[in-house]
């Protein structure tokens, strides 16, 4: 085992002790009771991040408000209840638009100054990526009918980390 890498066991625990409520420290005491390991505080906070367990800055609450005695929610230091964030949902499946162009489908190097830029291909490990190759429009990247794809009131945007992969050239 890498370090900074769990094994799935010790994730499952965490999980499980998470969900029982446990505090991270008394998290990692047990994982490292049970398998001999010796993870501090911090990295079962780390881990339960990258798992999706603890947001940031309220690291020690659970993300399921339990259920109590005098209501539904925690009770803080001044004795009022306060309402927990719900959990996160998973996005459902983007529904994807096209349009009704033939792409040329040329590569990156034979692309001239004012041809369209929106790529195909590359959704596969190995597979090249090519692009439309049409007449730009002005002021855009792209061609008319992929500008409108790609810009627009229901156009959904991401926002975050991008992963890129270098490729062999053609």
């Amino acid at each position: 085992m890498e370090p900074g890498n769990w094994a799935s066991e010790h994730s499952n625990a965490l999980r499980d002790y998470f969900l029982k409520g446990m505090s991270f420290s008394k998290i990692g005491r047990e994982i490292n009771a049970r398998f001999g390991t010796n993870y501090t505080r911090n990295a079962v906070i780390g881990r339960a991040k990258r798992m999706g367990l603890a947001a940031p800055g309220r690291a020690s609450s659970p993300p399921i408000a339990p259920l109590l005695a005098n209501g539904p929610f925690p009770q803080n230091a001044s004795g009022k209840g306060e309402a927990s964030k719900p959990p996160l949902v998973p996005a459902g499946p983007l529904k994807l638009r096209c349009v009704g162009i033939r792409p040329r489908l040329i590569s990156l190097l034979a692309l001239e100054p004012g041809d369209c830029r929106y790529p195909y291909g590359g959704d596969k490990d190995g597979e090249p990526i090519a692009f439309c190759g049409h007449p730009r429009r002005p002021g855009s990247s792209y061609c008319t009918p992929h500008f409108h794809l790609t810009s627009g009131p229901d156009t959904v945007r991401t926002t975050g980390p991008v992963i890129l992969r270098l490729v062999a050239a053609a």
